[in-house]
């Protein structure tokens, strides 16, 4: 019940009332506190990872594996993605350009694109989807069967054995995808404005290599390195966060996507203010 004041009180059953007024807030103080939580497990994890850096060299097969999985299965679904990017860019460009700007500066204006937002952000996210919702499944599978609990009980460390592999092998070969994406992509836009706009070879290549700034390419290799290592740790956080069988491991595994996916598009806003 609530006196005249409007205070909160307690009901016949016991129960806390809480005025419509004040529900919002309260809803909100909840969810800011979850968030607070959260972000604390997240960052503790990272750091516990990060201690663990140093059994490099005893877990070495075990990056390598992750690498092959992260970076070398990945190839294939980067170059497709890139090549189409690269593509429909140079279309854009075009459309974008027409009546204003001369097409001589069109491989200029992709290639910049391409290597600075483009290339870094569209793999990032293929990345997010394939294998931060991977590691997701993986980790939250073992620990809904009690694998992770096994572990523990031999005196194995799921942050070194586990999550240290997962956070190198994705930072590592991140840029190494860039690099490829950004080829490709670069290919393509080239073979649309060759064969469809008219542009020669020369006038393509003369205007990126006019334009070319080293920055561009390491900014976007930078920012690649940023999004490979959040991407892991948040599969391997909400992995061993995972509960409930097989219905806790799908929502695990969507949960992982949507949170790097998103925290890719937060760290690039955030790193081209740094950077660019």
């Amino acid at each position: 019940m609530e006196n005249e004041a409007g205070a909160i009180t307690q009901g016949t059953s016991g129960s806390t009332r809480i005025p419509p007024l004040v529900y919002p807030a309260a809803k909100l103080g909840r969810a800011t506190r979850r968030f607070l939580a959260e972000f604390g497990a997240f960052s503790t994890l990272a750091g516990r990872t990060l201690s663990y850096i140093g059994s490099v060299v005893r877990d070495r097969q075990l990056i390598l594996e992750q690498m092959e999985h992260i970076g070398t299965n990945s190839l294939p679904l980067v170059l497709i993605i890139g090549l189409f990017t690269g593509m429909v860019s140079a279309w854009q460009a075009a459309y974008q350009f027409k009546g204003l700007i001369p097409y001589s500066f069109l491989g200029a204006a992709v290639s910049r694109a391409i290597f600075i937002e483009l290339g870094p952000v569209l793999t990032a996210i293929v990345i997010a989807g394939r294998v931060g919702a991977s590691i997701a499944a993986e980790l939250g599978t073992m620990k809904v069967t009690e694998q992770i609990d096994a572990l523990e009980s031999m005196a194995i460390s799921p942050v070194r054995y586990l999550a240290v592999p997962r956070l190198l092998g994705a930072t590592i070969m991140m840029p190494v995808l860039v690099v490829f994406a950004n080829l490709i992509a670069l290919a393509g836009a080239y073979l649309v404005s060759n064969f469809f706009l008219g542009i020669s070879t020369k006038m393509f290549f003369d205007s990126v290599q006019r334009f070319f700034h080293l920055k561009d390419v390491l900014g976007g290799l930078f920012k690649a390195l940023f999004f490979g290592s959040f991407t892991a740790l948040i599969g391997v956080k909400v992995g061993f966060d995972a509960t409930g069988g097989a219905e806790g491991v799908g929502n695990a595994t969507i949960r992982a996507f949507v949170l790097s996916a998103t925290m890719v598009l937060i760290l690039d806003y955030t790193l081209w203010m740094v950077l660019f």
